[in-house]
């Protein structure tokens, strides 16, 4: 917003003000610039409402839908906490995890995300009002910007303080890109949160078909039968979005020469397209994906059973280099590493039991020894 679109909210309100006191329009009755602008700048109002509607966005909107996408992963952690699968690094196999276990740590993410959000509204709550023109306060009453701010915090449910320093509130914009920062480490998660189940969902039968995802549309146009993980990649462009909206935040923000940001718009606009959207994808994400997920558990125990990264629960008993030597000869005659191990007899029956339990593998006090990556 520029001080000429400014000028003209403050004729608009001094004219009408003007008429609720029986003057004539354009008497100025109330003055534009003595009565409505008294004691501000556009210099310090500007990036004042800035702040009070980002925080009453994140406030209202963004941590609520945040809250419930969090539930809706926990729910699904408690529910998938007996099936254990295939872990992966690298995209190769790894060691057992619970799907439980995987599902708490989107859950996590999110949580972790809440707490950013938060810390990056508090940041938010100090404003500019009453530093007028330059941070100096000059024409301002001293006790304008705390009155009129106790008065939004309690209209909006907001708190909102003057700024402790009125040269930082007025000529950087470091808050704004705190809070775009934040933005953008949410949507980091939600990217490797929905990319995770879009993979894991893969399929139905060529994919890694651990998971059932809702079927939220008819499907392909081409290929009949053939349903598409569209509110994954939905949520996968909003990250994107979100991505790029704070680069052009970061970039925005250092252009705070001397007494002012003259970015502030580009700012305002990219951050507030950032929380909307976020705020949009994220009860869409859990109520449209998320709540709808089933997993696959006969196809998860396949997989384990099928991995090379079993070796891994013997090594501490027989040595890496007999583990290894084990995992070779299962890939070469494509048996498992329970067959091979079972027919070489490395280790008693009973034991191989033990330790070859995926269960066993994904408690903390499973097989002792180097896990590796």
């Amino acid at each position: 917003m520029c001080p000429s679109s400014c000028s003209v909210y403050h004729e608009v309100i001094s004219n009408r003000a003007t008429e609720l006191l029986g003057g004539a329009r354009g008497s100025k009755l109330v003055h534009p610039n003595d009565h409505v602008n008294l004691g501000q700048s556009s210099n310090d109002v500007i990036p004042t409402a800035i702040h009070i509607a980002a925080g009453e966005l994140i406030q209202q909107q963004l941590i609520p839908a945040l809250t419930g996408l969090q539930t809706s992963l926990t729910r699904k952690a408690k529910a998938f906490d007996r099936i254990v699968k295939i872990g992966r690094t690298h995209l190769q196999d790894a060691t057992p995890v619970r799907l439980g276990q995987e599902f708490g740590g989107y859950a996590r993410q999110i949580t972790l995300g809440i707490q950013r959000v938060k810390q990056a509204q508090a940041a938010l709550s100090e404003v500019a009002l009453g530093g007028t023109a330059v941070g100096t306060g000059l024409n301002c009453h001293p006790k304008f910007s705390a009155k009129v701010l106790a008065l939004i915090s309690k209209e909006t449910g907001c708190t909102f303080l003057e700024a402790t320093n009125h040269f930082e509130a007025q000529s950087a914009q470091d808050s704004l890109v705190e809070a775009s920062g934040a933005l953008k480490t949410l949507a980091v998660s939600l990217m490797k949160i929905a990319n995770d189940i879009r993979f894991l969902g893969s399929g139905p039968r060529a994919g890694l078909g651990e998971l059932s995802l809702p079927e939220n549309e008819p499907g392909s146009s081409i290929m009949p039968g053939k349903v598409n993980p569209v509110i994954c990649e939905a949520t996968m462009m909003v990250a994107a979005q979100v991505m790029g909206n704070d680069a052009a935040v970061a970039f925005a923000g250092t252009q705070g020469n001397f007494q002012l940001n003259v970015m502030m718009p580009v700012m305002a606009y990219n951050l507030f397209q950032s929380i909307e959207l976020l705020s949009t994808v994220s009860p869409n994400f859990a109520i449209k994906c998320v709540d709808g997920i089933t997993a696959n558990e006969a196809r998860c125990k396949s997989l384990i059973e099928q991995s090379l990264a079993m070796c891994t629960a013997l090594a501490p008993e027989i040595g890496y280099d007999a583990a290894a030597k084990l995992a070779k000869e299962a890939y070469k005659s494509g048996k498992t590493v329970r067959q091979v191990a079972t027919e070489q007899k490395v280790l008693s029956e009973k034991r191989l039991t033990e330790l070859l339990d995926p269960w066993r593998m994904t408690e903390p006090g499973g097989p002792v020894g180097s896990a590796g990556g």
